[in-house]
C-alpha cells in the first residue's frame, strides 16, 4: 500500500510524531508565561522557551492569519494525493516532500485545535526567532528539494 514513495511515508510520520511529541512535551512541562518561561541547555547560546504564534513564520502577520489553518490543508492533501497518485520520486524528492509534509501537518494541527502554533526552539546566540520542529523540518525539506534538483544519481527515477 505504502510501497510506492516509502521515504516520503517515512520521513512524513517521523516528522510529524517528532513535532507532536515535542510540542506536547514542551505544553505539559513549561506554563505559558509572559515572560516567557525558559529552560537553557546551553546558556545565552540555546534554550528551550514556550511561546506561542498567532501569525506566520517568524511572527509576521499575527492577526487575521486563520488562512494559514487552510493552506497547510491544502499542501498537506496535494502532497498525499500527488504522493500516492503521481510519479515515483527519486530519494532526495520523497524525503523533501515528505519533511515538507510533516511540517504542514504539524503546524496545521496547532492552527486548527489551538489557533495558534506552539514554539520553543530558541537559538539565542543569533537572536532567531523562536521556532519548533515542524519549522526545522519544512527548512530540512527544502534542502532536500534543492539537493534533488540540482544533484541526483542517474539510476533514480525523475
Amino acid at each position: 500500500m505504502f510501497a510506492k514513495n516509502r521515504l516520503f511515508w517515512i520521513a512524513a510520520l517521523i516528522g510529524s510524531v517528532l513535532d507532536r511529541l515535542s510540542k506536547f512535551l514542551v505544553t505539559y512541562f513549561f506554563v505559558l508565561t509572559i515572560p516567557p518561561q525558559t529552560l537553557p541547555i546551553i546558556p545565552g547560546v540555546f534554550h528551550l522557551t514556550y511561546v506561542v504564534n498567532t501569525g506566520a513564520a517568524f511572527s509576521l502577520f499575527n492577526q487575521g492569519v486563520s488562512w494559514l489553518r487552510w493552506l497547510s490543508l491544502l499542501v498537506s492533501i496535494v502532497l498525499l494525493v500527488i504522493a500516492w497518485f503521481g510519479p515515483n520520486w527519486n530519494r532526495w524528492e520523497q524525503a523533501g516532500y515528505g519533511f515538507i509534509l510533516s511540517g504542514a501537518l504539524g503546524n496545521g494541527i496547532d492552527r486548527f485545535v489551538l489557533n495558534q502554533v506552539v514554539d520553543f526552539l530558541d537559538f539565542r546566540i543569533i537572536q532567531f526567532p523562536i521556532f519548533n520542529l515542524a519549522d526545522v523540518f519544512i527548512n530540512v525539506g527544502v534542502a532536500c528539494l534543492f539537493i534533488s534538483a540540482f544533484w541526483t544519481s542517474a539510476k533514480e527515477p525523475r
